[in-house]
């Protein structure tokens, strides 16, 4: 398979090479959701307690280290679909409309509670690689993109002995950058 496409990008020179899609109309990048996932996202995340839309934006972002920063155009009409269902159910407080989760939504998340699980698990994963990535560490995306890209070409074309050295030789790189702390 050609991994071109994933990793051509050089932050240094500011933006990335050839936007939009890959081979076959491959996307790029991975949306931070999958199908159905923000309507049992906003269900768990009013398990914890009743919020306006906003406050649900604010938890959405928390929840995923800064990586995902929801949109009212999202939201928004996900909880339209929620009340719609009962599963979530609204009341005016102080002008704003503050969803509540019903009895019908929670046994909606009791039904998927091992997706929303996943959900969170990876959210997680998210937001510790988000505490890592910012603009003192641009410099480095072009090189480990290119080091990426020669790891796994190399593979593609290795037999056992040959993904023993490669391991051998990303384990030494990742030991050494360990060493700089």
């Amino acid at each position: 398979m050609d991994f071109d496409w994933i990793f051509d990008f050089d932050m240094g020179a500011g933006r990335s090479r050839g936007r939009g899609r890959g081979p076959r109309g491959m996307r790029r990048r991975r949306a931070f959701f999958r199908g159905g996932e923000v309507r049992l996202a906003l269900l768990s995340l009013l398990e914890d307690g009743p919020a306006h839309g906003y406050e649900l934006m604010k938890r959405l972002e928390e929840r995923s280290g800064g990586t995902y920063r929801a949109s009212a155009g999202t939201v928004y009409p996900v909880l339209q679909q929620l009340e719609d269902e009962g599963l979530v159910r609204q009341q005016e407080d102080e002008g704003k409309k503050v969803y509540h989760l019903t009895d019908a939504g929670r046994a909606e998340l009791d039904e998927h509670r091992e997706e929303v699980e996943r959900i969170w698990a990876r959210a997680g994963g998210w937001k510790e690689w988000g505490a890592h990535i910012g603009p003192e560490t641009a410099e480095i995306w072009g090189s480990w993109g290119r080091l990426t890209k020669a790891a796994f070409k190399a593979a593609a074309r290795s037999d056992d002995e040959g993904m023993d050295r490669i391991r051998e030789i990303l384990d030494r790189a990742r030991r050494e950058l360990d060493e700089l702390d």
